[in-house]
Formats: C-alpha cells, structure tokens, sequence
C-alpha cells in the first residue's frame, strides 16, 4: 500500500553477523513459524514466485532457528519461499540458522513482512499488538524494533478498533488505511459502521471520507455518488511491478514519465544487494 514503505531497521541489525552463515536444510525438516503474522497469500504471486525459483533457484536464504525438542528447524522468515521452493520440487533450500525466542521470530517474521509490503494494515497491527499484550512490549520499543516511529505503531495498532464489517473491507482492499483512519476519527463510535458503508456505497474518497466524519453523524445516503479524486493506477505497471518484487524478492517500484521513466529496487542488507547483484548480472 502506498505510504508504508520500507524499514529503517532491516532483518541485518536482528540477526548478528556470527550468525548469518548458510546451510541447505531439507525441506521436510522445516516446520512453520507459528508466529508467522502473515494469514493471506496471493496465489498468483505464489505461482510467481514458484516458477521463479523453479527457474533460478532461491536466491535469498530463508531464516530457521532450531526447534526445541531438537529434531529439525522451525521457519522465522521466508515463508512464501519456502512454499515456493517445496511447490517448485527443491528438496533442500538454503537457509541461515539462528538462535531465536518466541518474540524475536515475531519481531523477524513481522519486519521481513513489512519491508516487502507483504501484509495487509490489518496483520501488520495485528502483530504489533502482539508484540505489545503478549511480550509486554511498549509502542516505542516496538516502533524502535521494527524500525518505525512510536506514532506510526500507534495508528497502525488503532486499527483493530475498527467494526468487523469495516475490518475485513480494509483486509480485501476495499477501503484504504488512509479510509480506515479516517473512519476512526468518528467522535461516536457507534456512527463509525454508518459512515463505512456510506463510503462504500458512494466510492468516497480519503479527503472526501475526512470531510463526511469530520461533519458528523451520518445523514441518508443520497441518490447520485460523488466521483472519487483520485484515479487508479494503471494495472499494468503495477503488474509489472509484482512480477519484478516476485523474481527478485524484495520491494520494486515503477514510475512511469512521458515514454520513459524509472525503476526502484530497494534492498536491505549486504547480503541481500549481493544476491540483487547476483541475480541482475547473472554472474
């Protein structure tokens, strides 16, 4: 979603160097992350992925730590690669082994998501708080963990404050985060699931939804809908751009200017610039 890009604080500054050598690990050994705080995978981006790595293999190691009753490993980060690389045949992947608590594959698993966009508004808050009710985390350690402001983490959190119907409006994409903030400024709480559907049912806009809460208790909705502001973006290169963030394993924009324009790749760590290189020169 536009606005919530990348961290300040990568996966690098939560895995110590001593720790980052890579093993190939059986992939029958590996068991999931239950902590994973990702629910929903795209299928088309999973089917991506997988002939990509069926084609170059998999370029970035996932992260395991060990499980505790000593009998293989438990996944921390890399999830979709993994489901990837198990659907695209490979037996063995690679992957870089560390010692983890229960809250640092949170706090991994969590930050990895982020940085790729790959979770909705919703699971992303959802994590946070888990970080704050179940590991007794403040805001401001969680923002200093993940690499976000306190206020981000607050309203982020905010969120899961939202009624059901709006909530899982919010997870298919249906509203914005931007929309669901605004939605939140709703002095009567009770006003808030009038105002949701009358921005559905209108196509309200961000600016448009702050001026309809921002006015008051919901009036009737009225026969003809406003046009929203702005205009969508071209599917296209946003197609474009999941196929490249998919092939490469990490977040890519595209902007397009005139007949040119230019290309994003964002990345987090020595390691993960090196397999970029790797991958873009084909050394």
């Amino acid at each position: 979603m536009v606005g919530r890009g990348g961290l300040g604080r990568g996966l690098d500054s939560l895995i110590p160097r001593s720790a980052q050598g890579v093993a190939e690990i059986p992939v029958d050994q590996i068991q999931p992350n239950p902590h994973q705080p990702r629910h929903q995978v795209d299928s088309n981006e999973l089917a991506s992925l997988t002939a990509s790595i069926r084609e170059h293999g998999v370029i970035q190691p996932i992260v395991v730590t060990r499980a505790a009753s000593g009998d293989g490993y438990v996944l921390i980060a890399g999830e979709r690669r993994l489901t990837a690389a198990t659907q695209a045949g490979l037996t063995r992947v690679p992957a870089v082994v560390k010692d983890a608590t229960p809250r640092q594959m949170l706090e991994l698993a969590l930050v990895e998501n982020v940085q790729r966009l790959d979770l909705n508004p919703l699971e992303e808050a959802a994590a946070y708080q888990q970080l704050i009710a179940e590991f007794g985390l403040t805001q401001d350690e969680v923002a200093q963990r993940v690499g976000r402001s306190r206020s981000t983490i607050a309203n982020s959190v905010r969120l899961l404050g939202l009624p059901d119907v709006a909530k899982a409006a919010l997870a298919r994409g249906e509203i914005s985060e931007g929309h669901a903030r605004a939605l939140l400024g709703a002095a009567d709480p009770e006003d808030l699931e009038s105002f949701y559907r009358e921005v559905v049912a209108r196509g309200l806009s961000v600016r448009q939804t702050e001026e309809l809460v921002r006015r008051g208790r919901p009036k009737p909705l009225a026969l003809s809908a406003p046009v929203p502001d702005a205009t969508p973006a071209d599917p296209e290169l946003r197609a474009i751009e999941e196929t490249l963030r998919e092939a490469l394993g990490t977040r890519v924009e595209l902007f397009r200017s005139g007949s040119g324009g230019r290309l994003v790749v964002h990345f987090y760590s020595d390691e993960q610039l090196q397999a970029l290189y790797l991958a873009l020169t084909r050394s």
